[in-house]
């Protein structure tokens, strides 16, 4: 089974009180990209953390593996209006790997290997709220799904999960990124709808 329509209607379903307005339960994972899918080999993946004054920190794959691990498990949001619960991946805190690097900024973009970016800020990727994911459900993340490694950044709107992820820049400005510079929400709270650049 596919999911649940959008228009799906009925008795409370088993996620009462997890599904954010203008959701719907949906039991697959769509694909959704801005282009094509790179192909990144782990024996090149680099990923780097930029601080403001260009002091920068860099992890192979190898040196990311080596990090501690975590097990999140979450629900994520689309803002094409699928929810997907309980789902489980492996990858490493962001806290673990800002850490490495002294900065004052307030913001972050994330840029990806297919040129993606993406902005947030710093304290939406801090206090265990973020992950450098390279695992779902026990298998490595596939490249449809941002594999080798994306972000992962559940309580946003899943555009905000940059896919195939290279590194974080930290600014101390805002730079909306590339679906916030072609309307999309600078924020992306999925629990108030802030899907489109005017909605509060």
């Amino acid at each position: 089974m596919g999911g649940f329509s959008p228009g799906f209607h009925g008795r409370a379903h088993r996620f009462e009180g997890r599904l954010p307005p203008g959701q719907y339960p949906a039991e697959d994972f769509p694909v959704l990209s801005a282009g094509p899918t790179p192909q990144v080999p782990t024996e090149t993946w680099s990923f780097t953390v930029t601080a403001e004054d260009g002091r920068s920190r860099a992890w192979s794959w190898a040196e990311m593996m080596d990090l501690p691990q975590e097990e999140p498990a979450v629900d994520i949001h689309c803002v094409t209006r699928w929810s997907k619960f309980d789902t489980n991946w492996r990858g490493v805190s962001l806290d673990v790997l800002l850490d490495e690097v002294e900065t004052a900024a307030d913001f972050v973009v994330a840029e990806s290997y297919d040129g993606y970016t993406t902005n947030l800020p710093l304290e939406e990727l801090t206090d265990g709220k973020a992950w450098l994911a390279h695992t779902f459900d026990g298998l490595p993340l596939s490249p449809e799904h941002g594999g080798p490694a994306r972000l992962l950044v559940p309580h946003l709107y899943f555009w905000k999960s940059a896919k195939w992820v290279k590194g974080l820049r930290l600014t101390p400005q805002d730079e909306p990124g590339f679906w916030e510079t072609a309307g999309y929400h600078n924020h992306g709270d999925p629990w108030r709808e802030q899907r489109h650049w005017d909605d509060q």
